[in-house]
């Protein structure tokens, strides 16, 4: 029998198994079902069936999204493992309900940062989200991030918020965002007509499953074809907390673990140790409900105001966003970035030097098939470090040399001129992409 402890390691851990790649895609989500509706303890894709019971129940709802045919998310690690009993105790207090497909997801309700490999809504039967529990800032280590005991602190208090509903539903609606563009994945333009409203267990199961990230891959494609340069919400969807100078503790309920003395966060007077109640009149329950609020504020600056716990004391803060505000994250490990890199850089993948030429970028990869292939046609080479980038040789991020294609630089069709420097010598290469 699968206990919650094997399906939460699955769900966090992000590095491959070697004894999982025996079996297909294909065999594991169709195991999966099997396994997990055997178990009888979770809903399975069923999202209507979930609300049907909590409302016959009276309880709320816990969501986890989990992408099945993932190879970085099925390695069990004994760290989580022993953790079990932190999360258990609170199981059945909800009805649970496992989502391994968008398909058909209502995208007015499931709004939350789609390059996650592992999410958790908590809900009340109505649709209102009591909180998130999910956040990722590297492609391959979740450790700063998300905890086990970071859960089950999640889901004590979305208990506690849940026990205070329909009092609290004001304090809530926050949580829910605005009423989006298409209704789930499967209308989006990009998708439509490759994917159906369902997985299809009768033919090729695994391709008719939309990913969470093809939600942001499309977001982004349809963003690409308009005129103009793209706006900073959508180059830095959910922004980290360590973007306005805050380390929260993964293993507590936003509870803050350090500060950047000169940040939004330093000057707003928050410490190590506050406790992060309430920010723009929405009760945290996690990092991912800070990431929630800091994606709705105004890219181009705002501020925010909130309460912390410190002691005995409740206190009130107000914290100051500046102009691009946003533009500290870093959006390079998302997995959404790669159609970026296409429009931006023609193909290439760059990573920060860690040799000789540390402080400089390096070409980790340049893509080999169209429509990725521009910069290797252009002559571009995995090793290749950049000296310069139209006219400029102060890069040392990838993400803030795709900010200026996509911003400073849309619309000009010129090529880009590129110095590499390649086996000791430099090397002009030219670009032409046109983003």
């Amino acid at each position: 029998m699968i206990t919650f402890r094997v399906l939460f390691a699955w769900f966090l851990l992000l590095a491959a198994c070697p004894w999982v790649s025996a079996q297909t895609r294909e065999e594991k989500v169709r195991r999966d079902r099997k396994e997990i509706e055997a178990e009888g303890r979770w809903i399975y894709n069923d999202f209507p069936s979930a609300r049907d019971e909590a409302r016959r129940s009276g309880k709320p709802i816990l969501a986890v999204l989990r992408c099945i045919p993932c190879e970085e998310c099925v390695k069990l690690d004994e760290e989580v493992i022993r953790q079990d009993p932190l999360v258990k105790k609170h199981l059945d207090r909800f009805v649970r309900v496992r989502l391994v497909s968008t398909n058909g997801l209502d995208l007015s309700l499931f709004q939350f940062d789609t390059d996650q490999s592992f999410a958790v809504f908590f809900l009340e039967p109505d649709g209102t989200v009591l909180g998130r529990f999910g956040t990722r800032s590297h492609r391959t280590e979740w450790r700063g991030d998300v905890s086990v005991e970071g859960l089950a602190e999640a889901m004590q208090k979305a208990l506690t918020l849940h026990a205070a509903y329909p009092a609290n539903k004001l304090a809530l609606a926050g949580k829910t965002g605005p009423q989006p563009e298409f209704a789930s994945p499967e209308k989006m333009p990009p998708l439509a007509g490759k994917f159906g409203p369902s997985l299809d267990y009768q033919g090729n199961l695994v391709k008719s499953c939309i990913h969470c990230h093809q939600i942001g891959d499309a977001t982004r494609e349809l963003a690409l074809k308009k005129p103009g340069p793209l706006d900073d919400r959508t180059l830095f969807p959910f922004p980290h907390p360590r973007t306005i100078g805050l380390t929260l503790d993964p293993k507590k309920s936003a509870t803050i673990l350090a500060v950047e003395k000169e940040s939004s966060a330093g000057k707003a007077g928050l410490q190590a140790g506050d406790i992060l109640t309430e920010l723009e009149g929405q009760p945290l329950l996690s990092i991912a409900d800070v990431q929630w609020v800091l994606n709705s504020a105004n890219p181009a600056g705002a501020t925010l105001r909130g309460k912390r716990t410190r002691g005995d004391t409740v206190d009130a803060f107000a914290l100051e966003l500046p102009k691009a505000w946003r533009k500290r994250d870093d959006f390079a490990w998302r997995a959404s970035t790669w159609g970026l890199r296409r429009a931006a850089l023609g193909g290439i993948f760059f990573k920060p030097d860690t040799g000789p030429d540390e402080g400089k970028l390096v070409i980790e990869h340049v893509g080999a098939f169209a429509p990725h292939d521009l910069a290797k046609r252009a002559g571009f080479q995995k090793g290749d470090v950049l000296v310069s980038w139209d006219g400029r040789s102060d890069f040392t991020r990838e993400t803030d040399l795709i900010c200026h294609m996509l911003q400073t630089r849309a619309g000009n069709r010129d090529p880009v001129r590129v110095t590499v420097l390649r086996d000791g010598r430099e090397k002009e290469l030219k670009l032409a992409v046109r983003p």
